[in-house]
Order: structure tokens, then sequence, then C-alpha cells
């Protein structure tokens, strides 16, 4: 893809989703396939709701990049080992909400969540019935973000990774075949994300 209007539309679709208050302070990251062997993603540090041309970088999928003067994000690796593991995913987003955070925090003793019965889950690619079952992986969090690639590549192995995962106390991962399909896929894992936690908080209330 052309760097101008990939960095155009990311750039869209990030405001979007920094609007809706996933992406508070300097948190996400965001990225966009070019082509097979490389990607743009977000500058390290940044504010996401004020982005500028400069804290879009090149970067191949050995995590180099193409700036001396800005880092990529520093979870640069997952972004380039999805995009290793399937040339039929062309972005992926990267959110800190707080019903993400709450979640995968809440049931330690879980390695995934699963949604049944949500209209909205139909959002989701191959997802046809709100009566299908929709499994969103967890991942633990860990700071050496190669250690957490390895576990992510090892979980890819063996588990279906359709549209996204979570890693624990952190946020969401999710992706798509271009960048209005992640973002489509961001938005319904929220949203059922956000209806599992109010349905939490209304029994927590009874």
């Amino acid at each position: 893809m052309n760097y101008q209007s990939t960095a155009t539309q990311l750039k869209e679709v990030i405001d979007a989703i920094a609007s809706r208050g996933w992406c508070s302070a300097t948190g996400g990251n965001f990225s966009a396939r070019l082509d097979l062997n490389s990607c743009l993603i977000t500058a390290s540090g940044v504010d996401k709701s004020r982005l500028e041309a400069e804290d879009f970088l090149v970067c191949d999928l050995n995590g180099k990049v193409n700036s001396t003067s800005k880092k990529p994000s520093a979870e640069t690796m997952l972004h380039t080992s999805l995009y290793g593991f399937s040339a039929d995913i062309g972005a992926v987003l990267h959110t800190h909400s707080v019903p993400a955070t709450v979640l995968s925090t809440h049931f330690l003793n879980r390695d995934c969540l699963i949604f049944c019965g949500y209209e909205m889950q139909k959002a989701l690619q191959g997802i046809t019935s709100h009566e299908d079952a929709v499994t969103l992986p967890i991942l633990d969090n860990d700071r050496n973000i190669l250690y957490l690639a390895e576990q992510l590549k090892q979980r890819w192995q063996k588990d279906i990774f359709s549209y996204g995962f979570l890693v624990r106390g952190h946020g969401v991962y999710a992706w798509g075949k271009d960048i209005q399909e992640a973002k489509r896929h961001l938005e319904g894992i929220e949203f059922l994300l956000a209806c599992e936690l109010n349905k939490m908080l209304l029994e927590v209330g009874k």
C-alpha cells in the first residue's frame, strides 16, 4: 500500500479510537501493513489523540525502523509477529480500555474469554449467528516483549486466533485484512467486553 494513503487511513481510525477513551495518555499502538515485509507503526510515547506525520514510522518485520529520531512502539514485535504469522493480516490495533483491563485480570484462572448470545458478535469475521461461541484468548503480560512475542507464537500454533486476543491487565489486540476490518473487529470486541463487565456489575448490585 501507498505510505501516505495508509498513514491517512490509520490516523483517521486512531482519532476515532482515541475519542472513545480506549488509549488514554500515551497508551495503545497501531500499525498497518505496507507490503509483505514492512508495516507502518505508531511511535512510542506519543499521545494518540494528537498524532503528527512524524509519529508514523516504517518498520520491517524484524522491528527495524527507518527513523533515527523516534522509536517505534515498545510492543512492535507483537505487531510484526502477527504480520509474520499470516499474510492475510493487514492492520493491527491495540487499545487499553477499562473493560479489557478489568476482565482480563478478574478471571486469573482463565486463558480465554468466551462470548455467546450477543448480536454484536456478528461484527467479527466468520461469526454468522448470536448462538456461535466467540473465543478471545488471554496471554499473561510480561515486560519482556520478546518473551511475550514467543508466548504469542506458541499459543498461535495451537489455538484459533481469528480476530484478536487480550494481554492480561493490559488491553486488546485486534486485527483484520485491512484497516477498516481491524477497526470493526476492535469495536466488536470492545462492545462484547463492555457488555460482560456491565453484566458483572449488575450481578454485584443485586
